[in-house]
């Protein structure tokens, strides 16, 4: 066998043993009353937004699509979504401090405006969780909404 041949079975040798490592696909128990989608004034259109580009990382919604299940993406995958999930869970909305909520939303509309979330590799992915203008707008109402409440 030639060196091509032996480096092609590595390959393959290599991803197969790389399926035997699997991470934890988990989403917490948490009560639906205490989401950000449940609450009181949220919008149906914030609700959508968040549901179709962000839940998948950013709550204990998440769906694990197949192409999760395969490493090395499963590791990307989880760890992204472990990420996501400590940086703001839309899940566990009512855990937050107002002071914190208004943070976090505007974390959020800074996020969504300047393209950073959701990230590229997820949208390339997942193409119908890229925001649109209108839902960027959407994302950025709701922060300037709960300023504006918290200023009055």
């Amino acid at each position: 066998m030639n060196k091509r041949h032996m480096l092609a079975i590595g390959l393959v040798a290599a991803l197969a043993t790389a399926q035997l490592i699997r991470p934890g696909y988990t989403n917490p128990a948490s009560d639906p009353a205490d989401s950000l989608a449940a609450q009181a004034g949220t919008s149906r259109a914030l609700a959508a937004v968040l549901d179709r580009s962000c839940n998948e990382c950013h709550s204990n919604l998440t769906t694990w699509p197949s192409y999760t299940k395969v490493a090395p993406l499963s590791w990307v995958a989880a760890s992204a979504v472990k990420e996501g999930r400590r940086v703001l869970n839309f899940s566990e909305w009512t855990n937050y401090s107002p002071a914190q909520q208004r943070q976090l939303l505007e974390a959020s509309c800074a996020a969504a405006s300047s393209g950073k979330m959701p990230g590229s590799f997820y949208t390339s992915l997942e193409p119908r969780a890229r925001l649109s203008a209108e839902d960027v707008r959407t994302i950025c109402q709701a922060s300037n909404e709960v300023a504006v409440g918290k200023s009055q």
